[in-house]
């Protein structure tokens, strides 16, 4: 099997939400665009994960259970972790004063408002990996 152009395949992205069927619908489009993926349910298990697979990427729902996502962020760069990029995901309405302090954290590189459409987390994840898109077409 050959790599994705750009090198997507190497790049391991690490899928956290508490929303089962949102995780099922990430892992297919991540997937599709030739990543590999890693799943955790809430913030202390992605960060064991971080720590154990040091993925190239995180999207990150920012409402978890227990530890949220600002946490985790907070987290992540306190463990020497800032250098992961983020694409931080809600479905929460936030004002644009609460997203423009979340878009301000080194290692936050977008933000997507729920429902995620497959096409933009696409792009945002090529974007951010510097890879390019898998050949098929886009939904």
């Amino acid at each position: 099997m050959s790599a994705a152009p750009g090198g997507a395949a190497g790049k391991l992205v690490l899928l956290v939400d508490d929303d089962e069927s949102l995780l099922d619908l990430l892992d297919h489009v991540v997937k599709k665009e030739g990543f590999r993926t890693e799943r955790a349910a809430d913030g202390q298990e992605a960060l064991a994960k971080v720590s154990a697979l040091d993925p190239d990427a995180i999207v990150l729902d920012f409402m978890l259970p227990g530890m949220g996502g600002y946490e985790v962020l907070r987290e992540l760069q306190s463990r020497g972790c800032g250098h992961i990029p983020i694409i931080v995901v809600t479905g929460r309405a936030m004002d644009a004063k609460s997203v423009e302090m979340v878009r301000q954290e080194q290692n936050v590189k977008d933000f997507l408002q729920k429902p995620v459409r497959p096409a933009m987390l696409a792009a945002a994840l090529h974007r951010m990996l510097g890879t390019a898109p898998h050949g098929g077409a886009g939904e």
